[in-house]
């Protein structure tokens, strides 16, 4: 039996040796005129911040469209340009940035469209699983009353965790892993 510490027991510092070496954080250069910042704090059950932890995201471009084989839509051009993957390590902050565009809206279950939102994953010790949630936008007041994936949360206080916050720089969207003020996470 090995006593070297494997990577799911050293979940936390795992990440920034083997995941984070280069930057992801970046989804469109700094000169993009449609970027807009995303930016939040992941903080853990007793409000202290997470310094080691690893936040993903994957969205669709502009106009609704994802860069995945599944989005075969003909109707929607791709922008070649735009993965619509991002990935950012917590800083001793416990803070986390992304460098993106607003995606377009796009399709939902039955056929229902959704309101533009950007998929978050969030990795971080103590968790052995990922945890799933979802960023809204606040100027898209109309289609999130109507996001079918948004009103499955019955609780509005809970819902409203996923709706970011516009600090005119920047959106802002803090992750509380559980305790008061925890974010609605999604089963996966």
């Amino acid at each position: 039996m090995s006593s070297v510490p494997t990577p799911s027991q050293t979940i936390g510092p795992f990440f920034h040796d083997a995941l984070l070496d280069k930057n992801y954080s970046e989804l469109v250069s700094p000169d993009h005129p449609e970027g807009i910042r995303i930016k939040g704090t992941v903080y853990d059950g007793a409000g202290e911040v997470v310094p080691d932890a690893m936040v993903e995201i994957w969205q669709a471009d502009t106009a609704g469209r994802y860069d995945h084989p599944t989005d075969d839509r003909e109707d929607i051009s791709l922008h070649e340009d735009f993965s619509g993957f991002g990935r950012s390590g917590t800083d001793a902050g416990g803070e986390f940035s992304f460098l993106t565009v607003k995606p377009g809206p796009v399709p939902g279950p039955d056929g229902k469209v959704q309101a533009p939102h950007v998929m978050v994953s969030v990795f971080a010790r103590g968790l052995l699983k990922r945890l799933v949630t979802r960023i809204y936008f606040p100027d898209e007041e109309v289609a999130n009353a109507v996001d079918p994936v948004l009103l499955s949360i019955e609780d509005p206080e809970l819902r409203g965790t996923l709706i970011a916050r516009d600090e005119g720089d920047a959106l802002r969207f803090d992750i509380h892993l559980q305790g008061d003020g925890q974010t609605a996470f999604f089963e996966f």
